[in-house]
């Protein structure tokens, strides 16, 4: 869990930048040093393998692992900026508990990351807001809860684009596959050139406009769709042979790899049809809301998002809630694996609310996406004392009234404030655009980014509280 014995070395680093860290830094420590937040990342690792904690030579402690993680989105960087950051600097060596010793590489730390799974990162959080309530930092007598879109990693997609995207793959896969098992069934034959002159042919006709650019785009998607249906079937055929043992490799290891590229086309495959279906509906038949529809063949559970923001109308990625205390600790998040609607998420909010902090809040805010009359009689059914969601379409001159309160206007008032936490976690800590892959890493990217705005947050309040 924890270094069993300093050296000189970090006793030194220890002596040297002790007024030198970030006024954060000093309480954020103490919080670290939670056993059960220790124990918890502990845990974690030692599920890597069977035997992990019999065999082999001894792994990293896990509150260094910890720290590493967290140091990481806090600043927002990569794994290749953390290992070059945290070896250069002592302040960052002391933080981490790496001190004098050796800086594990940034291919290790990121085999930490997928060890550390979103159900662990989720109860380092709750245990991070129970020490905030321990502290009398967040007492829970008020909630604010928002919604906002975290983007995946993918490319503004277009039929085209996804295409080629498709083509691309799986012709570099089968490539991989002639490597392996020579000229033996099948022949490669790469498309990838026309594929790519007829993407860039409908990106010229899908700028043009009248009627004749209209032509020339479903003539231009007609000759991209019969060259990607080529390829698919080169790629089931490629598929079949591994599996029929016409493809094979002369030992085990090379014999594993082609199954592992197989595996790879079996996957593909079925995606780039979907594509193909959707780019068919929507260009020969006008028909813009395919079923299954695909945005990205690499991230496939992207949605399409529209939050009505004038400047960005549509955003590709995953509906995310966050809700909060006082001192804006953030108490609850979640990432959804379908849009819900808003006014579907208040009720839940407040029973998280009264999970993590034991009482139902005295006041509740949120935006008007949030309200229905359900939702205020069942938030007073719970103990909600004032519930502060506007009805913008009322037309009860009683209601309106009710709205124009000072109570309801300063509740809205400091509601907005959840529009500054939104703004700050995605500027701060990256929750803008996911970098992880998958679900799980949307999960893991949005839960390290909460903990790391809560640690700066608690710490900051920490350290205004002790002020004289």
């Amino acid at each position: 869990m924890r270094r069993a014995q300093l050296s000189f070395g970090d006793g030194l680093i220890a002596g040297e930048v002790k007024d030198l860290r970030e006024s954060w830094m000093n309480h954020a420590d103490r919080l670290l040093d939670d056993e059960t937040i220790v124990a918890t990342v502990y845990e974690a690792l030692g599920r890597r393998h069977p035997k992990s904690r019999s065999r082999g030579r001894r792994g990293s402690p896990a509150e260094m692992v910890l720290r590493l993680l967290i140091l990481k989105h806090v600043r927002n960087w990569s794994y290749e900026v953390l290992e070059r950051e945290v070896r250069a600097n002592l302040v960052y060596r002391d933080f981490t508990r790496v001190g004098g010793g050796k800086m594990p590489d940034a291919k290790t730390m990121g085999r930490w990351g997928l060890v550390v799974g979103p159900e662990v990162i989720k109860r380092v959080h709750e245990q991070l807001v129970a020490i905030a309530q321990a502290e009398g930092i967040a007492a829970g007598r008020r909630m604010r809860v928002d919604t906002t879109v975290v983007e995946t990693n993918i490319h503004y997609p277009t039929d085209s684009s996804l295409l080629g995207d498709g083509v691309r793959v799986l012709t570099r896969v089968m490539k991989k596959i002639t490597a392996i098992a020579g000229e033996a069934g099948a022949t490669l034959r790469d498309r990838s050139r026309s594929v790519k002159l007829r993407v860039l042919e409908i990106a010229r006709a899908a700028r043009a406009k009248g009627p004749q650019s209209q032509e020339r785009l479903k003539q231009g998607y007609g000759r991209l769709l019969d060259s990607t249906s080529r390829v698919v079937g080169q790629a089931k055929r490629f598929a079949r042979e591994i599996a029929d043992g016409v493809k094979w490799a002369g030992d085990v290891v090379a014999q594993l790899a082609l199954e592992g590229l197989r595996q790879q086309l079996d996957a593909m495959a079925p995606r780039v049809k979907q594509v193909m279906k959707q780019a068919r509906a929507r260009i020969f038949g006008g028909d813009t809301r395919a079923e299954g529809k695909l945005l990205s063949l690499f991230e496939p559970s992207t949605e399409v998002i529209r939050k009505g923001k004038a400047g960005k109308p549509n955003e590709f990625g995953k509906m995310v809630k966050l809700q909060e205390a006082e001192n804006q600790i953030v108490t609850d998040y979640e990432v959804y694996d379908r849009r819900p609607n808003d006014a579907d998420l208040l009720i839940p909010a407040i029973e998280s609310h009264q999970a993590r902090l034991g009482r139902a809040p005295y006041l509740v805010a949120a935006d008007a996406a949030f309200y229905s009359g359900k939702n205020e009689a069942a938030a007073k059914a719970k103990g909600v004392k004032r519930v502060c969601v506007p009805n913008r379409s009322t037309k009860s001159p009683e209601r309106k009234r009710e709205q124009k309160k000072r109570w309801f206007r300063n509740g809205q008032k400091w509601r907005t404030g959840s529009e500054g936490r939104i703004s700050v976690v995605k500027r701060r800590h990256g929750l803008d655009r996911c970098r992880y892959k998958g679900d799980n890493g949307m999960r893991r990217w949005v839960g390290w980014g909460v903990i790391g705005d809560n640690l700066l947050t608690i710490g900051n309040a920490m350290a205004k509280k002790s002020a004289p």
